[in-house]
């Protein structure tokens, strides 16, 4: 195995948390209670991503402290997210990481492996126990926009902007976001969005379903912890319960989703009445 590509696969064991890999990673985490806040921290380069920040990521929502309920997704400095490091196209990579290109050494089978682990960085983000917040400025460009997607809920600066601009490149938006834009804005202009590549500003976002809120630039912190306040204040159970049943009323059909209405309810009320000592 060559040096570069044992290197890159030493990435896929990324699975620990201590500050010196997130820093490495581009990213910060900061747990206070219920909620977790986890921040793109590469500013003077509108924080790109990297494979290390997306296996950070994988990680993060692996070891997650069990009363977190609320997770923020929010990027340091102008913007939210450029996207792919595009020195990862390069064949000398970014600085420790080497290149994407190395994947081209491996088997069909290998890369698409490579890239699910990847995307593990962005699923655990819809996950029912947690409600999922990305607190967007600036840029949200490719894999930003993906991370934004991947939340539940996106509040938006008014100067926020976004792109799929994977096509640009000659690839295809990996990092799980089509299903979402999809969900959110239906195909016909999800299609459009992505073999565009096209600007969407914060007002258009919030016309077709992209942004949960608009705000201006100086007060999105304090909406997203109105919004954090919010989230955390009713009896979690029944929020978690009521995400999972939203999940499913999307593929389910409608006696199955009364089925699984009924099914949550009765979750309910057996664990209220034990709160209440019944």
């Amino acid at each position: 195995m060559r040096p570069l590509e044992r290197r890159y696969r030493a990435l896929m064991t990324f699975t620990q948390l201590d500050p010196e890999m997130l820093d490495r990673a581009g990213l910060k985490l900061d747990v206070n209670g219920l909620v977790a806040t986890i921040t793109l921290n590469r500013p003077e380069t509108k924080n790109p991503q990297t494979p290390a920040t997306w296996l950070a990521l994988r990680a993060i929502g692996a070891d997650l402290d069990p009363p977190v309920r609320v997770v923020v997704i929010a990027g340091e400095g102008d913007s939210f997210s450029s996207g792919l490091d595009r020195r990862m196209l390069t064949p000398e990579g970014a600085d420790g990481e080497g290149s994407l290109l190395q994947l081209l050494a491996l088997p069909d089978a290998e890369i698409a492996e490579t890239i699910s682990g990847y995307q593990e960085g962005f699923t655990w983000l819809r996950r029912s126990d947690i409600v999922t917040v990305a607190a967007v400025q600036g840029h949200a460009i490719g894999a930003g926009f993906q991370l934004a997607l991947s939340c539940d809920l996106r509040v938006l600066a008014d100067d926020a902007k976004m792109s799929m601009r994977e096509t640009l490149l000659g690839l295809v938006p990996d990092l799980t976001g089509t299903k979402p834009l999809v969900d959110l804005v239906g195909y016909s202009r999800a299609m459009e969005i992505c073999a565009t590549a096209r600007w969407i500003h914060a007002e258009e976002a919030r016309e077709i379903g992209l942004a949960t809120a608009v705000v201006p630039r100086e007060e999105l912190q304090a909406a997203v912890a109105d919004l954090v306040a919010a989230l955390t204040a009713p009896l979690y159970g029944a929020v978690s319960e009521t995400k999972k049943l939203l999940q499913s009323a999307a593929v389910l059909d409608l006696d199955e989703q009364r089925r699984e209405e009924r099914e949550a309810q009765v979750r309910r009320f057996r664990e209220l009445a034990a709160l209440m000592g019944g």
